[in-house]
């Protein structure tokens, strides 16, 4: 849990220096709507971090968890496999 403390700490410092940035944005193209949207979304942000916060991480995989690979030889199948089987779109085979 460390780590994901770490993490948030970084996310938090960055959105500091976002909204900081955004600030400078205001200062040089006032109150446009695009400024107002930029601080909206700094704001979301901000609130996501804090309910972030209270959220529990999900547990990391191992690496002894990893799916299991299944090798599909490239040979072909045994035709009797599909013997009985009609194809798909086409209709079903005529049965004489």
């Amino acid at each position: 849990m460390a780590s994901t403390t770490t993490e948030l700490a970084e996310f938090q410092r960055v959105l500091a220096q976002l909204r900081a940035s955004a600030g400078a944005l205001r200062q040089r193209y006032g109150d446009a709507a695009v400024v107002r949207r930029i601080d909206n979304d700094i704001e979301r942000l901000d609130i996501d971090a804090a309910e972030l916060s209270a959220v529990l991480p999900a547990p990391r995989r191992s690496d002894d968890a990893r799916d299991e690979v299944v090798i599909v030889p490239d040979t072909p199948y045994d035709p009797s496999l599909w013997e009985d089987a009609d194809d798909e779109g086409l209709g079903g085979q005529a049965r004489h």
